[in-house]
């Protein structure tokens, strides 16, 4: 289930690019739509029916975390949105993976206030230098392909990769949100509730309250464009079909990365999160591959890409023994 989810998070962005017609904000409304909304819902009223009776017996600082940090994670998946549509998938994935682990991997850290020079840290030190270091390399390839001939986005390239690096740090503190509104499933345990199914209410709440700030922004983009009418284009089954499925992927991968960890006992936090983490990076770069983000490109930009998605799997086996030393 790691691994399917993994594929899952590296393959969701790449419907985008062969969505025919639609503008930007019409693909990202529909999938916001799918992933956060429809998904959630039909989730948790499938396994717990009525969220309520969970919430109510959770903390209001828990229940407060999960929509404060959801809702600030939806600027976040905004920029990561824009990011694909200017950088690609396979250059945009990298960078926001690489910034997202790194960040992750330090802010609990830093929160608990256990920096220390001990082998654990070190080796996470390590880690998060070497993710610096790929996702270094993933935006210098970007760059050189952008200078190719014929090669360079319309937009200017600067600001997917300031989109990238924004949409990677939100994506982290969406990691921090959810630890703190772990009370809200460990009172869905005490209701009798399987710990997977409690831990669904964390999601309704924190990708509900993410996607208000992405309905409002691609509402808004509608209108400036005049691109509502876009959504009754021909060929519906393609541009609706293709934009559902992005969400149906993107869910799929955060309710299949839920189910694996408690089966994957107490090697879950250790084995389960780097190891999604790296199908989802070498998906994503073979996605980028296939739709043709590199065809034509010089040998020194896929050089570079290749060295930067090396030392982002280093990063990450790094970060998996850490943890496996740290004894999770």
């Amino acid at each position: 289930m790691a691994v399917l989810s993994g594929i899952a998070n590296g393959l969701f962005t790449a419907p985008m690019k062969l969505i025919p017609r639609w503008k930007w904000e019409n693909i990202w409304l529909v999938f916001i739509l799918t992933s956060c909304l429809a998904m959630p819902s039909a989730v948790i009223f499938a396994t717990i029916g009525s969220p309520g009776t969970v919430l109510a017996q959770a903390s209001r600082v828990a229940v407060a975390s999960a929509l404060g940090f959801g809702f600030a994670w939806g600027f976040g998946a905004i920029f990561f949105g824009l990011s694909v549509d200017r950088l690609g998938v396979s250059i945009s994935n990298s960078m926001v993976l690489g910034v997202s682990s790194a960040m992750g991997s330090l802010v609990p850290l830093v929160l608990r206030g256990a920096v220390r020079l001990e082998v654990r840290q070190i080796m996470l030190f390590a880690g998060v230098l070497a993710f610096l270091a790929g996702v270094w390399q993933c935006g210098a390839a970007g760059r050189i392909r952008d200078r190719s001939a014929g090669r360079g986005p319309a937009k200017p390239s600067w600001a997917g990769y300031l989109y990238a690096l924004s949409a990677g740090v939100m994506s982290a503190v969406f990691n921090v949100g959810y630890s703190l509104a772990l009370p809200i499933a460990d009172a869905g345990v005490r209701l009798g509730f399987r710990r997977f199914l409690a831990t669904n209410c964390i999601w309704l709440l924190m990708l509900g309250a993410g996607a208000i700030p992405n309905i409002i922004y691609c509402g808004l983009l509608m209108k400036k464009h005049r691109a509502f009418g876009l959504f009754f284009s021909p060929s519906p089954q393609r541009t609706w079909g293709l934009s559902v499925l992005m969400g149906v992927l993107w869910g799929g991968s955060i309710f299949l990365y839920g189910a694996a960890t408690p089966l994957l006992g107490d090697i879950g936090p250790s084995i389960g999160w780097p190891l999604s983490l790296a199908v989802a990076l070498v998906v994503a770069n073979l996605a980028g591959i296939w739709l043709g983000e590199w065809k034509s490109v010089e040998p020194g930009a896929v050089r570079r890409m290749r060295a930067g998605v090396v030392l982002m799997l280093a990063a990450i086996m790094l970060c998996a023994l850490a943890a496996s030393v740290g004894g999770s």
